[in-house]
């Protein structure tokens, strides 16, 4: 099941968006920065950078904080919370809506692509190892070979 998720969520991460970046905004009038959701693992603004302010488990501006505004599962401004009304919405540079990340199966426009439906599947496991999720996902697409990026799956 994890295997199928893995290779699903880089897959459509790489082929469906290329280079274009998809990012997260939340709080009440979707204002708060909340990083990038399909950027490498080394990009200060990537939510899988797990020492960045956006991808940390610690941070205030991270989906990954479980305990945070953004990663509680109780916070209604969370994507995690089954019954928010405020999750973050997920756009490009040019301001083009792809949906909202969110848990809640029956908000409107909610984001029905793979990596955001995964994300709010799996997001207890992330949190507890955001990098070695990055990590393992690149090493099921690309088993033997070194791979710097989740968005483009460019080989060194």
């Amino acid at each position: 099941m994890k295997l199928k998720f893995l290779i699903s969520l880089l897959l459509f991460t790489t082929v469906v968006f290329g280079q274009k970046s998809l990012h997260l905004y939340g709080g009440q009038d979707h204002d708060v920065y909340l990083g990038c959701l399909n950027c490498d693992d080394i990009s200060q603004n990537s939510i899988w950078n797990s020492i960045g302010i956006y991808g940390s488990n610690i941070s205030s501006t991270s989906i990954w904080n479980s305990i945070g505004i953004y990663g509680s599962d109780i916070s209604s401004y969370s994507p995690f919370n089954a019954i928010t009304s405020h999750p973050p919405v997920i756009v490009d540079k040019e301001g083009n809506f792809y949906g909202y990340l969110t848990a809640n199966n029956i908000k409107n426009d909610r984001a029905d692509f793979k990596l955001a439906l995964n994300i709010c599947k799996y997001y207890k496991e992330i949190q507890k190892d955001v990098a070695g999720w990055y990590k393992k996902n690149l090493q099921l697409i690309y088993p033997g070979e070194q791979v710097n990026s989740i968005r483009t799956g460019y080989k060194k």
